[in-house]
């Protein structure tokens, strides 16, 4: 029997689109951070007590940018920007989350002394440092950043700009035979008097597309040795399971969270056992990731509070944890108060396609199946508008509801030229309540989405096309569930939904196969 002070973790810890996670250990707490792009709020913070229940406990900004892409406005967006690969780490009672944004052009740098509570304060500085990791050495502040070649750059002590006359130099440069793309996502340590810059790079041979790579040196500015520590896809498509964090435990355990491309669901996070060999890490269990670990920690439930199921009755107002906007939200145009128990999404400007709709309100799909329906109210629409479901990403698929001027039709569409709406499926709707719901299947990457409706008193009926879902680096995130209401004529119309309901690995029909569905 294991041992009552011991977690049993079943890779991977959590099946969701949570990628490049950055993780640090506050006395007996974990807190992980993970890149966000262009949902707001950004940048997630989660806790733990046993690596393996992570609780969403807030956000480091609720907006990174105003303008016209983080927006969503004059046609612009920022979709696969927004904030990369953010390093997170604890220093003198203060805590910090760094990260660069390619659509600014900008190194961004919060910091809160309490960061379950937030009240983050922000820092800019012009400059990109590609995916950064912040070191504190001895009074000195570094962030070490490139891909391929690895640079060391010294900020001032308040960490407000560059120090001038401080380090600012190349450190190395890494391999370039056999690779595709070399090193970058740093996670930088110093461990007892040793250096230690973790990467990952794309080998164009070997067991994994993707492998994690140690740089080691007893001096900050080298020479480094250097060593692959894991290279290992678990026998899943070749990819591998790498980029992310190595944390100890308050017994001196240590062990790394790593995540692994799962195409359309997007990156999930695993927990692997780290041994010190010879003063390397040695990742994994002989050289593999092993389907569980056992860590050495009493065992700590959380809730799960990073998708949820929601009502919509908050006397407060405010949304659960679990949403994000796809970019910056306009308050102006949603509630909870004007119809206690429901979401109220008004139109807010005429835009030709739910990719550039304002105000659409996402949750992260898990796998290996999950669902997601609603229950809507459009008697308030106006010509032109267009409310339902999407299954989020570059490629989409939506089910809904359009306003004609002959009358209200349930609508499925796909994503059709030059990222519009290509109608697949028209219902007429006689009534102005209706069901919605889109089935996810990410088992084996099979990856397909399925779209459904229901009138009152009606059962659950298919519409459209099944969509085959893609991770696109366009959009660089897994497939998102959202609700959706936006103008294609004239603004002013709106739609209430009752309830959201998620559902976890829903029994769904039998698997498909990948050729019976419809590309968008």
């Amino acid at each position: 029997m294991m041992a009552q002070s011991a977690t049993r973790i079943k890779n991977p810890v959590i099946w969701a689109d949570f990628p490049d996670p950055d993780v640090i250990r506050v006395g007996d707490w974990f807190y992980m951070v993970t890149t966000s792009m262009h949902t707001m709020p950004g940048c997630p913070i989660m806790r733990s007590r046993d690596l393996k229940h992570w609780e969403l406990v807030g956000y480091v900004f609720d907006r990174l940018e105003d303008n016209d892409g983080h927006n969503l406005a004059d046609g612009k967006g920022v979709y696969g920007q927004g904030s990369w690969a953010p390093s997170l780490r604890y220093h003198e009672g203060m805590f910090y989350v760094a990260f660069s944004c390619n659509d600014t052009g900008k190194f961004y740098l919060y910091r809160t002394d309490d960061i379950e509570r937030g009240g983050w304060r922000r820092t800019t500085i012009p400059r990109l440092f590609h995916d950064p990791s912040l070191l504190f050495d001895e009074g000195r502040v570094f962030v070490i950043y490139g891909n391929g070649d690895i640079y060391i750059t010294e900020l001032t002590p308040d960490l407000t700009g560059v120090r001038e006359g401080g380090l600012n130099q190349l450190l190395f440069s890494t391999p370039t035979d056999g690779i595709g793309l070399r090193c970058e996502g740093c996670h930088a340590y110093r461990i007892g008097d040793t250096y230690y810059l973790l990467f990952i790079e794309w080998p164009r041979t070997g067991h994994a597309r993707r492998r994690q790579v140690c740089y080691r040196s007893r001096r900050l500015l080298g020479p480094y040795e250097r060593r692959v520590i894991l290279d290992d896809d678990m026998g899943y498509r070749n990819h591998g399971v790498a980029q992310g964090a190595i944390v100890d435990t308050p017994h001196g355990d240590w062990y790394a969270i790593l995540f692994q491309d799962h195409d359309a669901v997007g990156r999930i996070p695993h927990v692997l056992p780290v041994t010190w060999e010879d003063g390397w890490p040695v990742v994994g269990v002989d050289g593999k990731v092993p389907e569980e670990v056992v860590v050495a920690l009493p065992e700590c439930p959380l809730p799960v509070n990073w998708v949820t199921s929601d009502t919509f009755d908050h006397p407060d107002g405010r949304l659960p944890l679990a949403w994000q906007w796809n970019h910056n939200p306009d308050h102006r145009f949603w509630t909870l108060l004007e119809r206690p128990g429901h979401l109220r999404l008004y139109t807010s400007r005429v835009v030709p396609s739910v990719l550039q709709a304002p105000n659409t309100l996402t949750q992260r799909t898990e796998g290996p199946t999950c669902r997601g329906e609603i229950e809507m109210d459009v008697s308030h629409m106006k010509p032109g508008d267009h409310a339902g479901l999407i299954a989020l990403q570059s490629q989409f698929g939506t089910v809904g509801v359009r306003c004609l001027d002959e009358g209200k039709v349930l609508e499925m569409c796909l994503r059709g030229e030059g990222g519009g709406e290509r109608v697949v499926e028209r219902v007429p709707l006689s009534g102005d309540k209706v069901s919605l719901r889109i089935d996810f299947d990410f088992r084996e990457s099979v990856d397909i989405a399925r779209f459904y409706y229901a009138t009152a008193g009606g059962e659950w009926r298919k519409i459209g096309a099944d969509l085959s879902m893609r991770y696109t680096l366009d959009h660089f995130m897994g497939y998102r569930v959202g609700i959706f209401c936006y103008a294609g004529r004239e603004t002013g119309g709106f739609v209430d939904v009752d309830t959201f309901r998620y559902t976890r690995s829903p029994a769904l029909d039998k698997e498909p196969r990948r050729t019976a569905s419809v590309d968008a």
